[in-house]
């Protein structure tokens, strides 16, 4: 049975605040110049359209900068680029991301966030975020490792997509991906993809990667070559490291064991599970030991939008979801 779907789905966005344009005929150049007179502390929804065209910049969001919302002219018309990696002079990985998204109440929605490094530069993030209730709506993220970095707090992504090779979906948040297509990237000779690295360390923190109704597959790129390379749902950054795929389609090219070590991690107490998976990739027969089946409705609920991030209270009107298991 089809769980309610909330919210009409309509995009058209209304009241926008200031615009950015690349042709001088919007109130701003530069994305950051309009974050940047955007109010502090704002109750309300500020609104900032993004014109079409590729605009290589570094973006923030800082704290200060509360309910704000970034619109695009689609992900395919709109991007925001930057090239920053571990192998440069950003040795952290969190200062390479090419948009760091840290005020409270964030949306998004049809822009492409990419971080064109390549995978020869090891970490290169495409997107940072750690702003609570923050949500992504038909937003594209493309990175080889570490693209999309969900680093803390609460967020939400629905119909987006992500690409990537090595621990591309990262971090120690309560994240939810509703109906996204993730597409694994070919990585560089004897690196293995994983798609997932969760990092909840201790036991009574609520972190965790959900995805649901999510599409797991080859990107272009690899697609000839899936059988030549490994690739994991994902494996544990942290001891306590919590990732849940349920209801998704999972293709043949993930590996049968499901999921990867991390060497020198104890596995111990992790939490890797299953749900009412579908597609080739799904099959469980072979799994590592470590992971698990969810076999009841009821404890699969528990990693729901309305359950696990409290999504009903807080996800924007103009973004269609599903609350519950689908």
């Amino acid at each position: 049975m089809l769980a309610t779907l909330c919210s009409s789905g309509q995009s058209q966005i209304v009241g926008i605040d200031v615009t950015v344009a690349k042709d001088g005929s919007g109130n701003f150049l530069k994305i950051q110049d309009a974050i940047n007179h955007a109010p502090s502390f704002s109750s309300q929804r500020y609104k900032i359209q993004i014109g079409e065209g590729l605009f290589v910049e570094n973006i923030l969001v800082p704290q200060n900068k509360t309910n704000l919302m970034l619109v695009g002219a689609g992900m395919d018309k709109t991007t925001i680029s930057g090239s920053r990696s571990t192998a440069g002079p950003d040795k952290e990985t969190c200062k390479t991301a090419t948009a760091a998204i840290e005020g409270p109440g964030f949306v998004a929605q049809d822009i492409s966030f990419e971080n064109t490094a390549g995978p020869q530069n090891d970490q290169a993030v495409a997107l940072r975020v750690e702003s609570d209730h923050s949500a992504f709506y038909r937003c594209r993220f493309r990175g080889y490792q570490d693209t999309l970095y969900a680093r803390r707090k609460s967020q939400f992504f629905r119909d987006c997509e992500i690409y990537g090779t090595v621990d591309f979906i990262f971090g120690d948040s309560s994240v939810v991906f509703q109906n996204c297509m993730i597409y694994a990237l070919k990585p560089l000779s004897k690196q293995k993809n994983s798609i997932t690295a969760q990092k909840r360390e201790f036991p009574e923190d609520r972190s965790g990667i959900i995805i649901q109704n999510c599409t797991i597959t080859a990107s272009q790129e690899l697609y000839q070559q899936r059988p030549k390379v490994q690739t994991f749902l994902g494996r544990p950054w942290g001891q306590y490291s919590r990732t849940i795929i349920l209801q998704s389609s999972l293709d043949d090219l993930i590996e049968p064991q499901g999921w990867l070590e991390w060497e020198g991690q104890k596995r111990d107490n992790v939490d890797y599970a299953e749900y009412e998976n579908r597609g080739p990739g799904s099959n469980i027969t072979g799994r590592v030991p470590w992971a698990r089946v969810i076999n009841s409705s009821s404890e699969a609920s528990q990693y729901t939008v309305r359950n696990f991030i409290q999504g009903n209270t807080w996800i924007p009107k103009e973004i269609p979801y599903s609350p519950d298991l689908m």
